[in-house]
């Protein structure tokens, strides 16, 4: 009964996901102001990009944005470059960028990874392989996340739990990958994960209690009418700070990852034999946690989506 609940809840978070994708795709296809935006002067395609070859190792250059995906001494694959669109005055730039691209890449391989599981599962009577692996990440999730946390009424939302925590998971894990990067090192993209993690948190808290039910229940009962003011305007700006602290939390820990392991092998250019000595132990141990804060990192902003959306469902 277990493992067909769980096969059930595979093929809900690989729909849910599309659905997810298609939310995350308008918020994250506006460049980042972290990308290399290309010049007038150099916009003789990506032929100047070949011109870029440096000696030095720049850790910044490593860590932001670009238009184009960086296979080092094997070269460098252009994106594509479209001209900006204005919209009501403001002007959009829907280049793909490095950071867009990781998304669709890892979004094509968690597709991939979850109808395999699903199918896998369907087969066996006795789940094994990535099907067993994938099915004890739902029932952690569900019976640790979810239940304890919502209650019966949370299996509603599972989908969209486990949509956060697999992609979230993929696109971190991604960049450990020689060539890749994660796409959790673009503000851009942490910010459009927290806005629909906010927007669901909105629609759910107004669906449990009504418009009026919602926002009357933000401010506590029996606060006396000269501090209700007060109270108003910080009881609003919480609502912000919640997936604030969702977007900054995941951003931070994952580029902190890479400019320390960059920093340290950048030590190899500057020290040369003795760099390497120092570096290479400390950049493979930096290496191990980064695969340990991965899964930590998604399983914090799942948690957390939780709890904000239990709270706003309930006004504890």
């Amino acid at each position: 009964m277990v493992r067909r609940k769980s096969t059930v809840n595979i093929k809900s978070a690989a729909v849910s996901f599309i659905i997810f994708l298609s939310l995350l795709f308008p918020l994250t296809a506006v460049n980042s102001a972290y990308a290399e935006q290309p010049s007038g002067e150099k916009t003789q395609k990506e032929s100047n990009i070949q011109e870029e070859h440096k000696e030095e190792m720049d850790i910044i250059d490593k860590v932001v944005d670009h238009h184009y995906v960086d296979f080092y001494f094997l070269g460098k694959l252009p994106l594509p470059h479209f001209e900006p669109v204005e919209i009501l005055g403001i002007k959009f730039d829907f280049s793909v960028t490095k950071s867009l691209f990781m998304i669709f890449l890892s979004s094509v391989i968690l597709i991939i990874i979850l109808s395999y599981a699903a199918s896998k599962n369907k087969k066996n009577k006795v789940p094994k392989g990535i099907g067993n692996m994938v099915e004890s990440i739902i029932v952690f999730i569900r019976d640790e996340i979810v239940v304890p946390n919502m209650g019966k009424e949370g299996l509603k939302l599972l989908p969209f739990f486990l949509t956060l925590f697999f992609f979230i998971l993929i696109a971190n894990l991604i960049g450990l990958f020689p060539f890749m990067a994660q796409p959790t090192k673009n503000i851009n993209v942490t910010a459009a994960l927290a806005i629909v993690t906010f927007i669901m948190t909105q629609v759910k808290g107004i669906q449990a209690q009504g418009f009026g039910g919602y926002f009357k229940g933000l401010v506590p009962p029996g606060v006396p009418v000269f501090v209700l003011p007060i109270m108003i305007i910080v009881e609003f700006i919480g609502l912000f700070t919640k997936p604030f602290s969702l977007l900054m939390r995941l951003f931070a820990n994952i580029t902190a990852g890479s400019i320390i392991i960059f920093s340290l092998i950048g030590l190899i250019f500057i020290m040369q034999y003795a760099g390497a000595v120092i570096a290479v132990p400390f950049a493979l141990f930096i290496y191990m946690m980064e695969i340990f804060i991965a899964l930590l990192q998604a399983y914090i902003f799942t948690m957390l989506s939780v709890l904000y959306i239990n709270m706003a469902m309930h006004h504890h």
